[in-house]
């Protein structure tokens, strides 16, 4: 894997490359990872599975507690790490981040023991007297690669998902958060069995070693790209892989929403974390009659939130690099043709800012309309109704979510049938990440497989079916050769009536 192809361009999903340069990053406190060392450290970690001290579920809850001991500990050092880093206000990352994983390792560390047990499944009358059941084993030894813009949440919500299903873990946070990986690296070997979880710093080189070996599971976060670059990997073992990638995701707004708090919503949803967040909502779709009272709505949110000058905000966090301030520089309008700004617009690369902006009169040609944008830009377009909407959502890749404001239950269904998307929020925006009892994937280009909650516990798991039949009455001599007339029959009445289940 070479540098232009880091596994950190997370969450710039997509085929264009959003991936910051190693210059970008200071590096000279960053430990380099030999050939030597990553087979060490793999050895150890695969000793460790196979030794069996990770499947009790005593070791796993303890482990839990251990990173919820972690988070809580080390709140106000994380929060500075993550600042440090993103410019993220800390109100941000202990909502977004540190709750929803102490969040996500209360709901797991309660359910652990009975998503683990066996569960009895009936089996059919020809095999009886006969019993079945499934149980959930862990796969062995996971890779997770971790994006820059959650640090925190997008690092340790799969491991506690990991540590829940009874593996072993190798975390490779981004080299593009230095300060937040560096600590990360720092405190896991303090707070959990440092046999069972690793931390690997460095960037591309460090994880194209990494990919290289044989983990039993690879769970990336990040950019299509590099995605495929994982899963390339992945195929040469036939090992599982998840991938959370993103795309554009939709904002669909009619008449029948009460646009104050649409706004409101949509604003948060973009603008939250600088625009950096994989389901922030990448442009709206607005009837005729809704289009300029909920632009104009939108900035007025922008302006209670962050105030009339974004960048004096302490509520307001930068872009990751100045690599993608000049990205993002490029998708706003160069002159008096094309997109309309009607707030925001304001750049500055040495300070890693870009102001909250919206943008009308967008055409679906334009730059900003062919890319994730991953960052404070949001993008307003007229469709004539709900149908044109769809129809626009469609015709483009499947994002990692969707968002419907309108109170139509005709539209709402239109959306819920013949969009596809990871999620679908209705009257909201972010929704759908702040419960352990939904599931969190995307589908198409925007990933595969799921986790939170028992999805997260499922996906790091095998669910191995068990059978078994006593020696005696051997009822199975009815199905063994020779096909005498009696079996003929009898086959013939199961492939015509069904087998009872």
């Amino acid at each position: 894997m070479t540098n232009d192809s880091t596994a950190h361009d997370s969450n710039t999903h997509g085929d264009v490359t959003h991936d910051v340069p190693t210059d970008d990053v200071p590096t000279d406190d960053v430990p380099t990872l030999s050939h030597d060392q990553a087979q060490r450290l793999s050895d150890r970690l695969h000793r460790t599975f196979r030794s069996g001290v990770t499947r009790p579920i005593r070791w796993r809850q303890a482990q839990l507690d251990a990173l919820a001991r972690l988070l809580r500990d080390n709140a106000a050092e994380l929060t500075r790490a993550v600042h440090a880093d993103l410019g993220k206000p800390a109100a941000e990352t202990k909502l977004m981040e540190i709750g929803l994983v102490l969040d996500e390792i209360r709901f797991v560390r309660a359910r652990v023991r009975r998503w683990s047990a066996r569960h009895p499944k009936p089996m059919p009358l020809l095999m009886q007297p006969a019993v079945g059941w499934t149980l959930a084993e862990p796969k062995g030894v996971a890779l997770i690669i971790s994006p820059w813009n959650y640090p925190l949440m997008l690092t340790f919500e799969p491991l506690a998902d990991a540590i829940a299903a009874g593996c072993c873990a190798c975390l490779k946070p981004s080299e593009l958060s230095p300060r937040t990986s560096a600590l990360i690296a720092s405190l896991v070997p303090r707070y959990l069995d440092p046999d069972a979880v690793a931390v690997v710093q460095g960037g591309a080189t460090e994880t194209g070693m990494l990919l290289d070996l044989p983990f039993d599971h690879l769970f990336y976060t990040g950019g299509g790209r590099v995605g495929r670059i994982v899963m390339a990997a992945a195929a040469k073992r036939l090992t599982p892989v998840t991938l959370e990638l993103g795309g554009k995701s939709p904002v669909f707004v009619d008449g029948t929403a009460n646009l104050e708090v649409a706004a409101r919503r949509i604003a948060w949803g973009r603008f939250i974390n600088a625009g950096q967040t994989c389901v922030a909502p990448d442009y709206v779709l607005a009837t005729p009659d809704v289009i300029g009272p909920l632009t104009e709505r939108i900035v007025v949110a922008v302006r209670r939130m962050f105030g009339d000058d974004p960048k004096q905000s302490a509520s307001f966090g930068r872009i990751v690099s100045e690599r993608h301030v000049r990205r993002l520089a490029a998708l706003l309008p160069a002159g008096d043709d094309g997109p309309h700004v009607a707030c925001g617009g304001e750049v500055d690369v040495a300070a890693r800012y870009v102001a909250p902006t919206v943008l009308t009169g967008v055409s679906p040609d334009d730059p900003v309309m062919q890319e994730e944008i991953f960052g404070p830009i949001l993008p307003v377009l007229e469709v004539a109704d709900a149908r044109e909407a769809v129809a626009f959502v469609t015709a483009r890749d499947r994002p990692l979510a969707a968002y419907v404001f309108s109170r139509d239950r005709r539209t709402r269904t239109l959306f819920e049938r013949e969009t596809s998307s990871g999620a679908l929020g209705f009257g909201l925006t972010l929704g759908h990440l702040t419960s352990s009892r939904l599931p969190f994937g995307g589908v198409g280009g925007s990933g595969m497989g799921a986790y939170h909650g028992k999805a997260g516990f499922l996906e790091f798991s095998h669910v191995k079916t068990v059978v078994g039949k006593p020696s005696l009455p051997d009822t199975l001599s009815l199905a063994y050769p020779p096909y005498d007339r009696l079996k003929r029959t009898l086959a013939d009445i199961v492939t015509l009536h069904g087998r009872a289940r």
